[in-house]
């Protein structure tokens, strides 16, 4: 990652879930493209507090990153509560966290991002913006198949195709681990980023907005919560 970005005039869609990823993610778009939306998806989550969480990370992250703050444009979500409900997963349905018999987590809800990716693209076209922005990772991560570089560029070729025209996606987190997240985060916004994304954004399973620990709110014992928190960690002791 270069310590200075680099510029474009092109527009971009960040699929924004108000998790540290796509909070990172949508910091990382503002500083580099001039008019920025975000796309959330309603698939029947369990914790409506993931959709809540949205609107406050972007407030909180326009507000630090003030300089940019009129590269901002709309917000969208998308209604996939049918789609949601086909997996029957403990992010949909009151279910224990475990392995499945492919050694998943039961948290994976199949073909997730492909559906996300298809409708984001979908949205762009119309809007007419060029770059969809992910915040995938098979770095650090709970080992789920449509997070893997392979499959985000393979679905890019396969939206480029459908529509006729290149479908860039970009995954600026793909290679890093958690603690490269937090510290690109604080290369972009500074302690105020950080501040605001332990604060506002959520990423816990279990949807735990009650228990607040120095890398954010949560459960701290789910798999997101422990990726989060383990990757703040070694981002804070050498920081």
């Amino acid at each position: 990652m270069n310590a200075i970005a680099q510029h474009s005039e092109k527009t971009a869609l960040v699929l924004f879930s108000g998790g540290q990823d796509s909070a990172t993610c949508l910091a990382w778009a503002l500083e580099r493209f001039d008019r920025v939306e975000t796309v959330g998806f309603d698939y029947g989550q369990r914790h409506a507090v993931e959709m809540q969480a949205r609107q406050a990370v972007r407030q909180e992250v326009v507000k630090v990153l003030s300089q940019w703050a009129n590269r901002l444009g709309d917000d969208h979500v998308v209604d996939l509560t049918g789609f949601g409900a086909i997996g029957e997963t403990a992010m949909t349905t009151e279910r224990a966290i475990e392995a499945d018999a492919r050694g998943l987590p039961n948290t994976f809800v199949p073909g997730r991002n492909l559906i996300f990716l298809v409708a984001a693209a979908a949205l762009a076209d119309r809007r007419g913006l060029e770059i969809l922005i992910g915040g995938m990772c098979e770095t650090d991560y709970s080992g789920y198949p449509d997070c893997r570089n392979e499959t985000i560029q393979a679905t890019a070729r396969a939206l480029s195709l459908g529509l006729d025209k290149s479908v860039p996606v970009e995954t600026p987190l793909m290679f890093l681990t958690k603690a490269q997240t937090w510290a690109l985060a604080d290369r972009i916004g500074g302690s105020a980023l950080v501040e605001a994304i332990i604060e506002f954004s959520h990423t816990c399973y279990l949807g735990d907005r009650t228990h607040r620990r120095a890398w954010g709110y949560g459960c701290g014992a789910c798999p997101a919560c422990e990726l989060r928190a383990a990757g703040y960690a070694e981002w804070a002791a050498g920081a």
